[in-house]
Order: C-alpha cells, then structure tokens, then sequence
C-alpha cells in the first residue's frame, strides 16, 4: 500500500497568509522559511485544517484586514482535491473520477498527529509510551507484565528491609560462645549431684571396714597369749582375716571423693547460664529468619528478572515503527534513551515514524519551527525521510539555502501576488490566480 503524499497546496487569506502556493517534496523535507510573523507557521495551519476538518480551524482563520473568506487547495498523490471554500469554509473533496465527497473520506488516511504532531511531542513519556503500544498492538499484554513487575518489585522491596532489619538484630544481640546450645535442666544437675554423693557414702562405708578389721585383728592377738588351747583356730581365723584385710586395702587405696561445689555452684548459676543460652538462641533465630528472607529476596529477584526479560522479549518481536525504538520504565525510549535525552532530530524522528504507523495511508507530517536544528542535523532528518518514502513539510526562521520556499509578509518570494478577487465573486477559488 502505497502512501498518500501531498502534490501542491495552495492558500489565500488564511491567518497571515496572503497567498502561497507549494508543491513539496514528495519524498523528503521541504523546508518553509522566513522571518518570524510571515506567515509560515499559517501555511501549516491552513493544511491541517484544509484535511483534518473544522476541529482544526484557527480560531482566527480569516487574514487581518481582509473581507475575503479563507481559500484553500490541496493536490494529493492519490488524485484527490481536497478545496475549502466559501463564507463557511465549505469543504469539497473530489476524486480522479470527478466524484464528490467530505470530511470522511478524507479521515481514512489522515493521521490526526501526522497534522498535530506538538500534540505527541508535548506529551508526556508515558503517554508517548502507550501510543507506541497501542500501535503496535501489545499494550494489554505489557501492562500487565508490567503490574506483575511492579508487584513482584514492591514484595521483593518489603522482603529485603524485613531481611536488613533481621540481620541488624541478630547482629545488636549478644552472643555467648562456650554455653551449651539447648537449656541445661537442674535436676540433671542435681541427679549428678546425688549420685556422686552416694558413691562417696560407698567409700566411707569401705573405709569404716577398714577400721572394724583392724580393731578385731587387735582384740584377737591380745587374747592370743591367754588362750593358747585356741590358737589354731583363731590363727585360721587370724590369716583369713589378715586376707580380707589385705584385699579391703586394696580396694580403699585408690579411692578419691569427687567435690560437689561446681555443681552447687552451677545450680546456683544455672538460670544466668539458661538467660545466656536463650539470648543465643535468639541472636540464632534471627540469623535464620534474615537468611530465610534473604533467599525469599533472591526468589523474587530471579522472578523480577525473568518478567523483564519477557518484556523485551515482547517488544523486540512486535513490529516497531523503528529499529531500537523500544519502552523501557513505562516511557518511551530510542537508541536507549529517554525523550529528554534525545537529539532534536531523534526525536523528529521518532515522532514522524510513530505518527507513520499509527495510518500507514497517510505518508506526511507537518512540523513547526525547526530553528532548533542545524544544517547537518536538517540534512540528515531529510535523508531519513526521504529513505522511509515519507514526506514532511516544516518551518524554520531563515532565509537561508536549505528553505525551499520563502514567507514574506504572507507572500511566497518568487511567486507572483494573486489579482485582486472580482467582488461579484467573492470566496470562489479562481484559477489563474498564480
């Protein structure tokens, strides 16, 4: 489908236009000069009336000190004339067959930003964002993506101050290395107690044998010299005693009572020692709870990053008006940059494809006060166009060579001025007129 292009436009009595007559470029940029209040910005007003309709209208349409209405001409490349007219600017569109018709026809191929572009210009960069969406037929699919990533985002933002504030407790607790790390119980301590206790009253009960032997071994060989007839029995009786004696010294030699006082100490100072192993256990849990959070960060992070990459993903297959044009924070983006951060001329170029796409039939944008860019800069915007086949018609204040055309005093220089309208017939276009 090829697209429409203006051929030649041609205006009389329009705000500051007195008449000017244009045939642009067809691919490519014709530049408009003059000095400022000539009349150049009218000629692009008078356009975007002329196709976009009464909406479109100057609210001062009629030229300063003329009685004459408003007449305009646009040529277009599909054969159309598109004329308005007449005390009411009577619009009148008729097609190569000589068919007539109105504002609908025309609404078919003209883009409303192709003929307002400052209108996507001053727009912000979200909005700029959501008409590159729109057009390109995923802006349903990424906003929820990026609602997702929003959420995700906010979670993840929670979990990671909860994940700072565990770890900044556990790290402000204090932690004592060398206690056990469960609570001890007293009655362990106590049972240890008792059962070293039992076993010293064992001991002293061996001992208190020891005593007993020796005193009957005493008494007995005092009465050895009186009682001779029953030294054979006592001697038997002596040597087994001796033996047990001998045996009892030798499971008493080696004993050695154990001291109780640590562990009465240690009941004593059990709760401080159970106060210390809670304070670890919870400088303990806290560690745990910031990596538990610290792995739910890691989780989400893992997630954030896969919803942005399916978001570029979206965007590098849909079918951009650009290569490298792209949406990146909910704003638009060229080349990686923001709007604000583009040059004049990517961002006249960016607008111009967008507004492209948004109606392919309509192949040109008009654009006001291109002062801003520099020669080289024009040249290369030119060159883009006229290699995208599209066609843009713009103003700059200059007389310069890069303006095709010159503004003076609502006069296009070089053009003859238009013969005085015949009153009988006021407001009917004249041919001949240029």
């Amino acid at each position: 489908m090829e697209s429409i292009k203006i051929i030649q436009f041609e205006a009389e009595n329009v705000k500051r236009i007195r008449a000017v007559k244009i045939e642009p470029t067809i691919n490519g940029l014709t530049v408009i000069g003059g000095r400022n209040e000539q009349g150049k910005s009218s000629v692009l007003d008078a356009i975007a009336w002329a196709l976009g309709g009464n909406s479109f209208r100057p609210s001062e349409a009629v030229r300063e000190g003329s009685s004459i209405p408003p007449t305009m001409q646009i040529k277009l490349s599909n054969g159309l004339i598109v004329e308005r007219k007449g005390k009411n600017s009577d619009l009148t569109v008729t097609d190569p067959t000589g068919k007539k018709s109105g504002q609908q026809l025309l609404n078919d191929f003209v883009e409303e930003l192709a003929i307002n572009l400052p209108k996507f210009m001053q727009a912000s960069g979200k909005e700029k964002a959501q008409t590159l969406l729109r057009i390109i037929g995923v802006e349903k699919e990424l906003s929820e993506l990026e609602r997702t990533e929003t959420e995700i985002y906010n979670n993840r933002r929670v979990i990671g101050q909860i994940a700072d504030q565990k770890r900044k407790y556990a790290k402000e607790q204090k932690y004592f290395p060398h206690v056990p790390k469960e609570p001890v119980s007293a009655s362990d301590l106590i049972k240890a107690q008792q059962d070293i206790l039992s076993k010293n009253g064992e001991n002293q009960r061996k001992r208190q044998n020891v005593e007993t032997l020796r005193t009957q071994e005493a008494s007995i060989s005092a009465k050895i010299a009186d009682l001779q007839r029953q030294m054979d029995a006592l001697n038997a009786k002596h040597n087994e005693i001796l033996g047990d004696l001998e045996t009892a010294k030798k499971s008493a030699q080696d004993l050695k009572d154990e001291n109780t006082l640590e562990l009465e100490e240690n009941i004593q100072e059990i709760e401080a020692i159970n106060r210390k192993i809670r304070v670890n256990l919870d400088r303990d849990k806290a560690e745990d709870d910031a990596l538990n959070y610290e792995n739910q960060y890691n989780a989400l992070t893992a997630k954030l990053d896969a919803v942005r990459e399916k978001k570029v993903g979206l965007l590098q297959n849909a079918q951009l008006p650009l290569p490298e044009l792209s949406v990146s924070d909910g704003e638009l983006t060229y080349q990686g940059k923001k709007w604000d951060c583009m040059s004049g001329s990517a961002q006249l170029r960016v607008a111009t494809a967008i507004a492209h796409k948004l109606n392919p039939k309509c192949g040109f944008v008009l654009l006001d006060r291109l002062e801003a860019m520099d020669i080289d800069t024009l040249q290369e915007f030119g060159g883009w166009l006229e290699a995208e086949g599209l066609q843009a018609i713009a103003t700059r204040v200059s007389t310069g060579s890069e303006c095709q055309i010159i503004i003076e005093d609502g006069y296009a220089v070089g053009q003859p001025e238009p013969k005085e309208p015949d009153p009988t017939t006021t407001g009917t276009w004249k041919k001949g007129v240029f």
